[in-house]
């Protein structure tokens, strides 16, 4: 049984819960949970001035009920167990975390997964801009883990991104893995402009079924099965990803680049 952290009342003000994580949470009792300290705007609070706490948190589960897109970090720097947010998520919901999983049942906002180092996000709704990416002035945005979204999604995705497995299966705006070091990124939607700008190595798929320009410094490879691209498929299959089926069995086209950058990362494109 989770622990359930009911939001009482919405506010405009942002609720920062970063910190409060599974596997603290199940060293404690319930009110030592409700007394944990969080930030409603620059003022220091407590989860219980803001939350109905019940359940039992030695499982490892923290679940957050009601409309949660104003409170923000939920399941920052996260070191294991489970967080389920039953409706809307703010900003920054997963950063930094380093193993465990987050289930979203509804939408995010920006910075999903921000340099994230391990584990899993799933989220069936939409999430906003920067998708598991660096936070300015960082050289390295994600470093490993997944985050597999249902539906759009937003700008840079997977910026600066060194590993890991990003999938959107919705639209998505500009610049996926702009500045990309490696991992997967895979876009199923229609896409913006500009992806790939500046990536040295890594995997991007372009696999909508409206065709996509790139950038003039990726040149144009073969056009093959990409048995790789099948593994990947098939790992998706095993999360509970919706992965559209028109794309099993359609040949794909590798480009090569950025050649401003060495010319070693590569975009796929339904051929």
């Amino acid at each position: 049984m989770p622990v359930c952290l009911k939001l009482k009342s919405s506010t405009t003000i942002p609720l920062e819960v970063e910190g409060i994580t599974p596997v603290k949470c199940a060293e404690l009792s319930l009110k030592q949970i409700a007394d944990l300290e969080m930030y409603h705007g620059n003022r220091t609070t407590t989860v219980g001035e803001w939350f109905d706490v019940s359940g039992d948190a030695s499982d490892q589960h923290l679940r957050f009920e009601g409309d949660c897109s104003g409170v923000h970090w939920i399941g920052a720097k996260m070191d294991g167990g489970q967080i389920t947010i039953a409706g809307n998520g703010g900003r920054h919901v997963g950063s930094e975390m380093t193993a465990g999983q987050i289930l979203v049942e509804g939408n995010v906002g920006d910075w999903l997964g921000g340099e994230m180092h391990g584990g899993r996000i799933h989220v069936h709704g939409n999430a906003a801009h920067l998708v598991g990416s660096a936070y300015r002035g960082s050289r390295v945005g994600m470093r490993g883990g997944e985050i597999l979204v249902h539906g759009d999604a937003g700008n840079e995705i997977g910026h600066s991104m060194r590993r890991g497995l990003i999938a959107i299966g919705g639209r998505t705006g500009d610049l996926i893995g702009f500045n990309m070091r490696a991992g997967t990124i895979l876009a199923f939607g229609e896409t913006g402009i500009r992806h790939g700008a500046g990536m040295r190595r890594g995997t991007i798929g372009l696999l909508g079924d409206t065709p996509t320009d790139l950038l003039l410094t990726f040149r144009p490879g073969c056009i093959y099965a990409a048995p790789a691209m099948q593994m990947i498929l098939r790992h998706l299959d095993e999360c509970g990803y919706p992965v559209p089926s028109s794309i099993r069995q359609r040949l794909l086209q590798i480009h090569h680049g950025d050649l401003l950058e060495g010319g070693r990362g590569e975009i796929f494109v339904c051929a």
